[in-house]
């Protein structure tokens, strides 16, 4: 019996090296999976010797292009098969496979039956002598010279394919899971796989994927004045950039996983907007921190929200806020967006002139850029500081005793939150998460806590 064909996975996105992995495992295959371009090419170096590649095109610290140059600059794996999965187009396609010597390409997102087929066409034609010839390494273009439509590059002028792609894989995401769940009888019901469709589309998906068909209509007057990698020119020296020049415009910044959208004028930031980023950046979290809303009753009014209705909107005309309330976290939300894109090792930048959206008209924070990015540099200082010296995995409890001594009406909003999440059996990673404070702050709180003995640790 022949043994299962080894299939190196190569991508940044650990969703797609799940899937992956598991169609190409249910299917025969023995798939291995490396996150960059540079794992890839250190775990083809050490062996066992892999049958093809399944190769991502935009990545950090070593993208696809330049994996392949890697791979071919090597007699021993010149000719191992490398299928390229990228989320562009036709154009990629035909440039990649030819500069490269690839044996196909496959366009995310796709299903399980296109990826085992591509898969198997490369192994048989690597079998039967039909792959093209592969170029040596020092041969092949640099990557300079590659067509811009090729290059590992977001741009704006890119963003409504990619929208579209999100778009697809929330889609997927959300849908795949209910439809599964079904037995193989209800799967041929039209009906009930409605209906399991219907039971899994809840407000807060709706809202987001509103958000993709949005930045599929990005403006079509939309003009890039400039763009770059993150890893090549700091963020924080753009920002600054854009503030001395008195710039307006949007500036984006990317990664495969999500991205920020600044908005700038006269180099003030007026908002600042992010998509797929994790739940402590979502507005609502901000109006639980400032204790104008509980949980519940947030969770109640997203429930009743219509699709295309802004959170706040709906808050300051429920009476639930004022509109103080509202430019106050609006102003927090930007800010700790700004804090945490600063720590983006890598990713694309791309800053255009266009239209305001409505919101961010009517937001117009006019925040300083000086001020968030000195604010975002001392942060990372005192991360630091505090991620070595904090257990995430440690339970933590009460001291009662020392609270006492502090007295809980000298607390501030967030020591409450973070203590009223402390009940004796959560860890610190647990803590932060309950306790609707942003992470820094909870990490923070606890740390000044744990010093002053108002909290201690005991063993999980």
């Amino acid at each position: 019996m022949a043994s299962p064909a080894r299939v190196l996975v190569v991508d940044d996105s650990p969703t797609i090296l799940k899937v992956v992995s598991a169609i190409l495992a249910r299917n025969g295959f023995e798939p291995t999976v490396a996150r960059d371009g540079l794992a890839g090419i250190e775990l083809i170096k050490k062996g066992p010797k892999y049958d093809v590649v399944l190769l991502d095109f935009v990545m950090p610290r070593m993208n696809g292009y330049a994996f392949c140059r890697e791979l071919r600059s090597n007699p021993s794996h010149r000719n191992v098969p490398v299928v390229l999965m990228s989320a562009k187009g036709d154009k990629i396609r035909g440039q990649f496979v030819q500069q490269t010597g690839a044996v196909d390409a496959i366009t995310k997102p796709f299903d399980a039956r296109a990826l085992v087929a591509v898969i198997e066409g490369a192994l048989s034609k690597a079998a039967e002598g039909r792959a093209r010839p592969v170029p040596e390494g020092a041969k092949m273009p640099d990557e300079d010279t590659i067509a811009e439509s090729v290059r590992p590059s977001l741009l704006a002028r890119n963003m409504r394919q990619r929208a579209g792609v999100d778009l697809a894989q929330q889609l997927a995401t959300v849908m795949t899971p209910a439809i599964m769940s079904l037995s193989p009888e209800a799967r041929t019901n039209e009906a009930a796989v409605m209906q399991a469709v219907a039971r899994v589309m809840t407000s807060e998906v709706v809202s987001k994927l509103t958000l993709s068909l949005r930045d599929i209509d990005a403006p079509p007057e939309a003009k890039e004045v400039m763009s770059g990698d993150v890893s090549a020119i700091p963020l924080a020296e753009i920002l600054q950039l854009l503030q001395m020049q008195r710039q307006t415009g949007v500036l984006r910044v990317t990664t495969n996983r999500s991205s920020v959208t600044i908005s700038i004028r006269q180099g003030l930031i007026d908002l600042v907007q992010a998509r797929n980023s994790s739940d402590e950046f979502k507005l609502g979290r901000y109006f639980i921190e400032r204790g104008v809303v509980t949980r519940e009753r947030l969770e109640a009014l997203l429930r009743e929200k219509m699709p295309n209705t802004l959170l706040g909107q709906v808050l300051v005309e429920a009476g639930v806020a004022t509109n103080d309330d509202l430019v106050a976290v609006l102003e927090r939300q930007s800010s700790e967006l700004i804090y945490e894109v600063l720590r983006w090792p890598y990713g694309r930048f791309s800053f255009t002139r266009e239209p305001f959206r409505p919101e961010v008209e009517q937001a117009r924070l006019g925040l300083a850029v000086s001020a968030l990015v000195l604010e975002g540099f001392r942060r990372v200082d005192e991360w630091r500081l505090m991620e070595g010296t904090i257990n995430f995995d440690q339970v933590v409890v009460v001291d009662q005793v020392a609270l006492d001594g502090v007295g809980w009406g000298k607390l501030t909003r967030i020591e409450e939150l973070v203590l009223g999440a402390v009940n004796g059996s959560r860890t610190v990673n647990e803590v932060i998460k309950e306790s609707a404070v942003g992470s820094f702050d909870a990490i923070k709180t606890i740390y000044q806590f744990l010093q002053s003995r108002v909290l201690r640790t005991r063993a999980a």
